[in-house]
């Protein structure tokens, strides 16, 4: 079982002007020089100021930080030879999505004649991981049971507390920002894999959707690969921190499936429920409270995580990741990338380029 949990990750970078520090319309430039040496691994974005990167499917968590190291670097070389950077985070600090360029792909003018304005505003950036589960009707089981930790998840990730220039108050304004699309959040429970075939069946029969890629949920069964895609996350600015996360995530992943065979399952909740949760994670971030439904409190975050890792604790061996799980303590310790650039926009006073220098130097370390 544990050998099939292969691990894919995509990751959605800033391309920015070294000097003035803000996102600039590169992309075509970009994937001209770039698929020399990253061939098809580089893609656009909607805006011509993103540029998504995707790995190779893993089979374990050493590989998956062979290939982030790999591809940040090769991409990091591309800009800097044409005078560019790039960054890892949620989103810009100051750079507005009023003056960004969209990608000249019909895949995007489609995106934007569909959803109008608020496609304009999609200046954000995400990670999504796969998780490999071959098993269509396991796929499912465990996207209903995993719903439950989605929020505590993202707190780890949080990456984007500034949006046009202001601090909005939130650790992952991103999450605000895409949930203004239909058919993201938190999905809804689904009794089979046909149960949900049925459900995207009708919104393709009744033309909401021209295919299952346009369901943007935080976790879905992907349609085209063997994966179960977790796309709640922020984009992850450090590298050790990218590949704690994913670790996690495989080895919540085993656990449940583990559970599964013995004929247990995680308790399932409302999405509304779910959805409480997620709304403390995104305004919180690490530093504060989740509810926990079963005693019906609020519990903080700190001491639900080392609660999840004890959980996965016996998975953790197998898979070898303890030293990537040993991570997500210092992480809770020192913070994440949200926590960052709200010190560094504190300590310097408010200068928002501080913190862009700051995640331009954190995207590449370990690289």
């Amino acid at each position: 079982m544990l050998e099939e949990l292969t691990i894919g990750i995509e990751e959605e970078y800033q391309i920015i002007d070294p000097e003035t520090r803000e996102l600039t319309s590169y992309i075509q430039e970009f994937l001209e020089k770039g698929r020399v040496v990253l061939k098809d691994q580089v893609k656009p974005e909607f805006m011509q100021s993103q540029v998504e990167v995707g790995s190779n499917v893993c089979r374990n968590i050493k590989e998956a930080r062979m290939e982030v190291i790999r591809l940040r670097r090769m991409v990091a070389d591309v800009a800097e030879k044409h005078g560019r950077k790039i960054l890892a985070a949620g989103t810009h600090p100051f750079s507005r999505w009023v003056d960004q360029d969209i990608s000249e792909y019909p895949r995007y003018f489609g995106l934007l004649n569909d959803m109008k304005y608020l496609a304009r505003r999609l200046l954000i950036f995400g990670m999504h991981i796969h998780i490999g589960i071959p098993d269509k009707d396991l796929r499912i089981d465990v996207m209903n049971q995993v719903r439950y930790f989605l929020p505590h998840l993202l707190t780890l990730s949080t990456s984007s507390p500034f949006w046009n220039g202001n601090d909005t108050g939130l650790k992952s304004y991103r999450s605000v920002v895409f949930e203004d699309l239909p058919r993201t959040g938190i999905p809804s429970f689904f009794s089979s894999h046909q149960d949900y075939q049925q459900y995207v069946n009708t919104l393709v029969n009744t033309g909401c959707i021209a295919e299952p890629t346009k369901i943007w949920w935080d976790v879905r069964p992907h349609p085209n690969f063997p994966t179960l895609e977790f796309r709640v996350f922020d984009c992850v600015t450090r590298v050790d921190d990218v590949i704690a996360i994913a670790a996690l995530l495989q080895a919540l992943v085993a656990k449940l499936i583990q559970l599964r065979r013995r004929n247990i399952s995680w308790r399932l909740y409302r999405r509304e429920l779910i959805a409480e949760n997620k709304w403390r994670a995104v305004r919180d971030g690490i530093d504060g409270e989740l509810i926990d439904f079963g005693k019906e409190e609020a519990v903080p975050l700190r001491f639900l995580i080392n609660e999840l890792l004890e959980i996965v604790d016996d998975v953790a061996a197998p898979l070898g990741v303890e030293a990537e799980l040993a991570h997500i303590k210092t992480m809770l310790q020192t913070g994440t990338s949200a926590d960052r650039q709200l010190a560094v926009f504190h300590e310097t006073g408010g200068d928002l380029k501080a913190v862009v220098d700051m995640l331009a130097e954190d995207t590449l370390r370990g690289c």
